[in-house]
């Protein structure tokens, strides 16, 4: 287990970087780049969430995206004004059409259904492993969104929930995504992480050794639940528009390929994973479209976004698995590299 001062400063380079997007892009960046910066952030977040989960118990999480749209529906629907309520909500139960949260107190209330819910399924889901875990997390997935697409008197179904107010900030998205590098990286390195990620690697000789499995998943469970909802309510407060599809599976398998490009197992492969895959994205989106490039006029090819997402996926499974970081954080990488240079550097010395 290694000491707090040692995860904090993994993480700290981490933040770093990600203030430097952050806030550079909120200082000098068009409202378009602003937009994508804040949406990357979000991602992120995600990503995170996920890797909590995902990367230290080895357990595939189909299901995290539910959580974000659990978050942001929640806080929707208590923080919306009620003038807007009376025409879109008007049938709304419990009498939800008729109040109003102040924003602050809407998004306690958001995270808390979110744990509250994340509570109930984690206390089934760790009693499963491999495959029917996968499988139950799939399920939750396909639950959630057939309840907001179908909850018509709550969520307005297929059809767009508006009049959110707008209150998320790209400084405060920063914020929250160097909070969700810190807590995943201090879990990761805990004691109750360093015995999650044993267990994973070998569930009957950590259950001999009194490992508590089982508590150790609802936990990392739990936390990743809680990221997932502060992106689901960012995302709502920010873009102050959402319907079901939004929390489905395209979101599902971007956040996923971030996660398995950058590294499962560690905290600096899932923040490397969403650069990437967002750069790669963005690169996609633009050249599907048709654009001109030296003078020479591309033609469209639209479905180019969910080719290089499912090449990712496919290509790093098959070729990386453990993906472009592996199971390394960035200071560790850093030690390493010193510890390599050290005996060359005082070779270097003794000869002149």
């Amino acid at each position: 287990m290694r000491l707090p001062v040692q995860s904090l400063a993994g993480a700290a380079v981490l933040a770093v970087v990600v203030a430097a997007i952050g806030l550079g892009a909120q200082a000098f960046a068009e409202p378009y780049y602003q937009r994508l910066t804040f949406t990357f952030l979000v991602n992120l977040i995600a990503v995170i969430g996920l890797q909590v989960f995902m990367g230290n118990s080895n357990v595939t999480n189909l299901g995290h995206v539910s959580f974000m749209g659990i978050g942001a529906y929640v806080v929707a629907i208590l923080a919306a004004p009620v003038a807007i309520k009376q025409s879109a909500l008007a049938t709304a139960p419990f009498g939800l059409g008729t109040i109003s949260l102040a924003v602050p107190v809407a998004v306690v209330a958001a995270l808390v259904v979110t744990l509250a819910i994340a509570f109930l399924v984690g206390l089934m889901l760790v009693r499963q492993t491999g495959i029917p875990a996968t499988i139950a997390t799939l399920a939750l997935l396909v639950i959630v969104h057939v309840v907001l697409l179908n909850w018509v008197d709550l969520t307005r179904g297929p059809r767009a929930f508006y009049g959110i107010p707008i209150k998320a900030t790209l400084g405060w998205a920063t914020v929250c995504a160097i909070g969700a590098i810190v807590i995943a990286r201090l879990f990761r390195d805990s004691r109750w992480g360093l015995q999650l990620r044993a267990s994973s690697e070998n569930v009957a000789a950590a259950s001999a050794m009194g490992v508590r499995i089982r508590r150790l998943r609802l936990a990392a469970w739990m936390l990743s639940a809680l990221l997932m909802g502060v992106a689901g309510v960012l995302f709502a407060l920010f873009v102050g528009t959402i319907s079901p599809k939004s929390f489905y599976f395209d979101l599902t398998f971007l956040t996923l390929a971030m996660l398995i490009l950058g590294g499962t197992r560690s905290v600096t492969g899932a923040v490397v994973g969403a650069i990437v895959v967002t750069l790669g994205f963005e690169t996609m989106r633009f050249l599907e479209n048709g654009p001109e490039l030296l003078s020479f006029k591309l033609p469209q090819m639209f479905g180019l976004t969910g080719f290089f997402l499912g090449a990712v996926i496919v290509l790093f499974m098959a070729l990386r698995p453990e993906g472009l970081v592996g199971d390394d954080e960035v200071d560790e990488i850093w030690r390493r590299r010193q510890r390599r240079l050290s005996p060359a550097l005082k070779a270097s010395l003794e000869a002149d």
